[in-house]
């Protein structure tokens, strides 16, 4: 009887206290509301219990449901703060306060390792450009940080571990490099409006783990299941490797032998699990009120067996983000990858077109970094010029700016004498930095690609690129930039570059 007891009252200790009304932990001190939208507020407490919620100058009640989940909303409000929120119920002793809370803009920034890259840098041989200079004058008390922890989960979450602090020195040398630049240049184009960050990336991950799995469902793409069952089961033989060898080391320490080296295995735990890094690091989130996404991801999907289903995967998720957070068609802006020396470069190419033909959802944008990589480290320095052609993007889509703020976008082909001529959008003074035109390739029906010379020509009022070459008598298709590591740039007259594209299909 006594164990019996003992483990009824651990299990009781272990479980939340249902009867105190709660909130989840995205609103705690220091949070930045969205600004000019109805916010919902939301949490728990005991079933049938009456919750009053007030901030500013905003009153509201409503009662927790037979589930003991309650939520209510804020009507609009303008940008400003310091507020407090107050949450309190009629069979709760003790009322919850947040203080600090502003009213700004508030934007996720995910992806893998090129978004999670911190202001530190990850290591001595890994730094962000200027980064002691840039970490000494990260004090802004109006911009706000949220640094997710990495946590895959086998199911929706609805809450996080993780709080709001102010950006300072000390909170954004951990945050991400290119989330911070591209806030601290939002707050500047805002006139300093609270800006609110969301930092949730790790490195490494696929896009499919970012998806929820009714994301996929709707995908329907047998592709993506099948390849997210072989992770799934690769990960399943990792494991019994991992936990074999652990049982030899064991026996040969018994025995006093030394160890033997054994061989390094691929292991990428849950990361790589289909809907594991929603579910634990986006789910609890989808009902807090944003202005809109950014993302840096893709180098895990240039394989040869993912890079050619990543334009659908990379899209799909994009509508599932959207249909999760139900905020209508808010801005998804994203990077083109930039260029590495990978063993890979159709699998790198192959995305960063797949990257570009995803600019076919509403709002939606491409900051091109082609110019801004690095041929032997995959985790370039320059984070500031990505945050920034983020933000020109942002300053187009979602803050009203008339300056030019997307890269050359290649709009369609037609045939010339032995060559191709492509047609552009956001091309106004096209031109190379220096010398010709390079990085341009035409090919025939058989799809064989040859260097070709490339020239700038403007048609009326629409400026175009001709390539030509004697060697391809029929040419059918152009491209540009198609490889690992570009070296030949064309710019607009914004001084954003044109990014990887083909004409095939």
């Amino acid at each position: 009887m006594r164990r019996l007891l003992l483990s009824a009252s651990l299990v009781l200790c272990s479980l939340p206290v249902a009867a105190e009304v709660r909130l989840p932990h995205v609103f705690s001190d220091h949070a930045v509301i969205q600004r000019d939208r109805p916010v919902r507020v939301w949490g728990w407490a005991r079933a049938g219990e009456n919750v009053s919620v007030s901030f500013h100058q905003q009153k509201l009640s409503v009662t927790a449901n037979a589930r003991g989940q309650w939520e209510t909303w804020l009507t609009p409000e303008s940008a400003g703060g310091p507020y407090t929120l107050n949450v309190s119920g009629d069979a709760t002793a003790a009322p919850i306060t947040r203080s600090d809370i502003l009213v700004g803009d508030v934007w996720i920034a995910s992806g893998q390792s090129n978004m999670e890259m911190p202001l530190k840098g990850f290591n001595p041989d890994t730094q962000i450009k200027d980064h002691e200079k840039e970490i000494a004058a990260a004090n802004h008390p109006k911009i706000r940080l949220l640094l997710q922890h990495r946590r895959p989960a086998a199911v929706p979450l609805s809450d996080t571990d993780d709080t709001w602090t102010v950006c300072t020195p000390d909170t954004a040398t951990n945050f991400s490099a290119v989330a911070y630049f591209f806030g601290r240049d939002v707050q500047e184009h805002e006139k300093g409006v609270p800006i609110g960050l969301i930092d949730t990336s790790w490195g490494g991950t696929p896009a499919m783990a970012w998806m929820s799995a009714e994301g996929a469902g709707f995908l329907g793409q047998s592709s993506l299941f099948t390849n997210g069952a072989s992770m799934i089961t690769d990960q399943g033989v990792t494991e019994e490797i991992k936990a074999n060898f652990a049982a030899q080391d064991e026996a040969d320490k018994a025995a006093g032998r030394t160890p033997v080296p054994h061989a390094k295995l691929n292991d990428r735990n849950s990361s790589w699990t289909p809907a594991a890094l929603y579910n634990g690091m986006l789910a609890p989130y989808t009902k807090y009120a944003i202005r809109g996404a950014i993302w840096y991801q893709g180098e895990a999907d240039q394989g040869a067996t993912y890079a050619p289903y990543y334009g659908r995967i990379f899209g799909g998720m994009i509508q599932d983000w959207r249909r999760q957070w139900a905020q209508g068609d808010f801005p998804f802006l994203f990077v083109q990858l930039s260029s590495w020396g990978s063993n890979t470069p159709d699998g790198w190419s192959t995305v960063r077109d797949a990257q570009r033909k995803t600019l076919s959802l509403v709002n939606t944008g491409m900051a091109v970094t082609l110019d801004v990589g690095h041929p032997t480290n995959i985790h370039p320095g320059d984070k500031q010029t990505v945050g920034a052609r983020l933000a020109a993007i942002a300053f187009d889509i979602s803050y009203g700016a008339k300056a030019e703020g997307f890269s050359p976008l290649f709009e369609q082909a037609t045939t010339e004498p032995n060559g191709m001529r492509a047609w552009f959008t956001h091309a106004g003074g096209l031109a190379p930095k220096a010398g010709a035109v390079g990085g341009f390739e035409i090919a025939g029906a058989d799809h064989k690609f040859v260097p070709a010379e490339a020239r700038v020509e403007k048609v009326g009022d629409h400026v175009t690129v001709v390539a030509t070459s004697s060697t391809v008598k029929e040419p059918k298709y152009i491209r540009y930039g198609w490889a690992a590591v570009v070296t030949d740039y064309v710019y607009n007259s914004a001084g954003l570059p044109l990014g990887t594209f083909t004409s095939e299909p």
